[in-house]
């Protein structure tokens, strides 16, 4: 059993896709501590219903930022997390903590990496005009938004929805494969290989998607 803290800053919506699935106890992994950079985050009310022990570390009680990743490392050793779960985490981590943890941080981010880094992903997406998205998860890396990818979820976009209509879209793939990447990466089905994630028992589909639909494809099917 590996035992994980996830950090967020918001709502939780992946840190509750995440106790769900801890929830079973054939997992192999268990959240050991929920901690929070916000001391409103409503993910907090999640981890408590679910009771597991909770933590704030405001960043706006530090006086810099490795002050205040002193102080989150602290909690992390302290509840002996092997592995961290980033959901909603709205602070950039440095250097100098990813490398302390190295390998051991997972990231979830609402696009098909490395396409549309950083934030507004959807609003990106749409008027990129890009005809596939999703979501990433992937080990962290000094870099932002960066690092090996351990799995990845696309869904075609339409043409008429809002950038809110493709994020709930997305949303909804999410919380399927955070828990799967973390199912990976906990019973060492998944490991890090320089920059690639090895997943020795994957299976890949055949074929692929193309959208728009061919007008040829089309009549076919009917």
């Amino acid at each position: 059993m590996v035992d994980v803290a996830v950090l967020i800053s918001g709502r939780g919506s992946n840190l509750q896709a995440l106790l769900d699935a801890c929830a079973d106890e054939k997992f192999p992994a268990r959240i050991v501590k929920v901690i929070s950079n916000n001391p409103d985050a409503q993910g907090l009310n999640r981890a408590r219903r679910a009771g597991i022990p909770t933590a704030v570390v405001n960043h706006k009680d530090y006086e810099d930022k490795q002050a205040f990743e002193d102080a989150l490392d602290r909690e992390l050793t302290s509840c002996k997390a092997q592995l961290i779960c980033l959901a909603g985490f709205m602070r950039i981590l440095d250097a100098r903590f990813v490398n302390r943890w190295k390998n051991r941080i997972l990231n979830i981010h609402p696009s098909l990496l490395p396409a549309f880094k950083g934030l507004h992903t959807h609003e990106r997406a749409l008027e990129a005009g890009v005809r596939f998205t999703g979501c990433t998860v992937h080990i962290v890396r000094p870099e932002m938004d960066d690092g090996p990818i351990i799995l990845q979820a696309a869904l075609a976009v339409k043409p008429d929805e809002s950038a809110e209509q493709l994020a709930a879209r997305v949303l909804e793939l999410e919380h399927i494969i955070y828990p799967e990447a973390l199912r990976l990466m906990a019973s060492g089905e998944a490991r890090v290989a320089g920059d690639k994630v090895i997943i020795e028992t994957a299976a890949y589909p055949d074929g692929g998607w193309i959208c728009p639909v061919p007008k040829a494809e089309l009549a076919r099917e009917s």
